[in-house]
């Protein structure tokens, strides 16, 4: 068992936002996504974000508020939201005086698309995937 702690990792700054990439904890191909924390001081917002990879967040800490298409969603501590790729977002920390934290993991649509040909294959009888019928 590996842990990962986010008070000791390596922070960068967007803005104010503290970001914690999990690139540094030296996982290469172990993981089929890439991860990050990030941390929202109280009254800010992250600044608009959009990408190709689909993105699951998990508020660790405090209350999100997330703005996608002009609607606006507020995720409490233990819930999740999932972003579209292509998704433009922004999170927002309403509280006055608690830090918003999220979990993040992202990756590219294609790799869940190819993930999921891995697991249908290894649920079909050994017999039909080696004669390559569905």
């Amino acid at each position: 068992m590996r842990t990962f702690e986010l008070v000791s990792g390596e922070s960068l700054f967007v803005n104010d936002l503290r970001v914690v990439r999990w690139e540094q904890y030296g996982l290469g191909a172990e993981l089929p996504f890439q991860a990050m924390w990030y941390s929202v001081p109280p009254g800010s917002e992250s600044p608009t974000d959009q990408h190709p990879e689909l993105e699951l967040s998990i508020v660790v800490a405090g209350t999100a508020h997330v703005l996608v298409g002009g609607e606006v969603r507020e995720v409490p501590q233990g819930d999740a939201f999932l972003l579209g790729s292509e998704e433009a977002h922004v999170v927002q920390n309403r509280s006055a005086d608690e830090v918003l934290t999220v979990f993040s993991a992202y990756w590219y649509p294609e790799a869940a698309t190819a993930a999921a040909a891995v697991l249908a294959d290894r649920d079909r009888p050994a017999e039909t995937v080696a004669a390559g019928h569905d």
